[in-house]
């Protein structure tokens, strides 16, 4: 059955009068956690998740799936950023995966990107709009890590033949921010991130290729509706999996201490991927995971099929705006007046809060 979870006394569990059926309805808590872990212990009802290496892991999903549609956990953290780099720089990679589709990047300079990891020489003026004119107003892509994963790109691509060089897709749909004025228009922007579909069905399914899809991990639910709202919502998923295909889904775990819910977790290697379906993991709710509640409630093995690990929360790091940016008058006018039409005082607040606690030499 794997490894038991300790509940405080064989008593206690009787005397709750809780079955597994109820401890699917508990609410969020700690205490509720170790209670149903304790449940499935005692009633044998599921298994302990198995790890398997993350590099591999993902790489075997492409052997099925077309689609691999990898989560970033909490945007800009290093270790998700180090594992991506650890997979395109695996020499498998390239033998299975054609493309990369990134929230990171407005589709308006593919051109420059497609040359960009090709080896050409683009001039940088050119190249930084890919991650700076995106549909976000904040400065999340403009953290080193992003521009840091096209360079590792470009830099395997140099040694690939033309057939096999990777092409990094930008999902971001056109933007132009002389238009954007107001709030509302910001608001629409959002409706429009759905140009990435059409990306992946034109460039990637259309041609029978295969993509790795990072985005935001939100993107990738299979039920979308939460407590409170009037209707279920398409997830950038759904819509890539009305087009024909099935994705593999992988949750990045960066904020939940996953190792309260299955004990041997603490000793995986980093990084792990475990498959979720029919195991201890899958059948907690998600709200375990996200902290919201589904309507109705859903599984985490009905949302996700992996989970990747990179550590306990405490253990993740996130990368910080650089110094050089802050100290560039340019960039910082751009940026605070995209933040004000969001978000008013308040977003050039937080841009120049994070400049003067969070910059470093670039």
């Amino acid at each position: 059955m794997g490894d038991r979870v300790i509940f405080p006394s064989q008593y206690a569990f009787a005397r709750t009068g809780v079955n597994a059926r109820t401890c699917y309805h508990l609410p969020v808590s700690r205490a509720s956690i170790y209670l149903c872990l304790a449940i499935a212990a005692q009633t044998g009802c599921t298994r302990s998740a198995v790890r398997v290496d993350g590099v591999s892991g993902i790489l075997d999903a492409f052997t099925s799936h077309h689609i691999v549609a990898l989560g970033e956990g909490m945007h800009g953290n290093n270790q998700a950023h180090a594992f991506r780099l650890a997979l395109v720089r695996d020499p498998r990679f390239p033998s299975l995966v054609n493309d990369i589709v990134v929230e990171s990047g407005t589709a308006g300079y593919q051109s420059a990107m497609d040359r960009f990891v090709r080896g050409e020489d683009v001039p940088y003026a050119e190249l930084r709009h890919a991650w700076q004119d995106t549909t976000n107003p904040t400065p999340i892509w403009d953290t080193p890590i992003y521009e840091e994963f096209f360079r590792a790109v470009r830099q395997v691509n140099a040694s690939l033949p033309d057939d096999r060089k990777l092409r990094v897709l930008l999902g971001d749909p056109p933007v132009d921010w002389d238009a954007v004025r107001t709030k509302d228009d910001v608001v629409r922007l959002v409706s429009l991130r759905v140009h990435v579909v059409d990306v992946i069905n034109k460039e990637v399914l259309s041609k029978n290729r295969r993509a790795l899809v990072v985005y935001g991990d939100g993107h990738f639910l299979r039920y979308n509706r939460w407590v409170g709202t009037p209707s279920v919502s398409e997830s950038t998923l759904n819509r890539i999996e009305a087009l024909g295909t099935k994705a593999f889904n992988v949750w990045t775990n960066t904020t939940v201490e996953m190792e309260r819910m299955q004990r041997d977790i603490a000793s995986w290697p980093v990084p792990s991927l475990a498959k979720v379906r029919g195991t201890r993991l899958g059948r907690l709710d998600f709200k375990y995971f996200s902290g919201i509640e589904t309507d109705p409630r859903t599984k985490m093995e009905d949302q996700f099929d992996a989970v990747l690990y990179l550590g306990p929360p405490s253990s993740i790091t996130q990368s910080e705006l650089p110094a050089s940016l802050c100290a560039d008058a340019e960039y910082m006018k751009m940026r605070a007046a995209r933040l004000f039409i969001a978000w008013g005082e308040d977003g050039v607040a937080s841009l120049k809060k994070e400049c003067a606690t969070h910059t470093r030499t670039r």
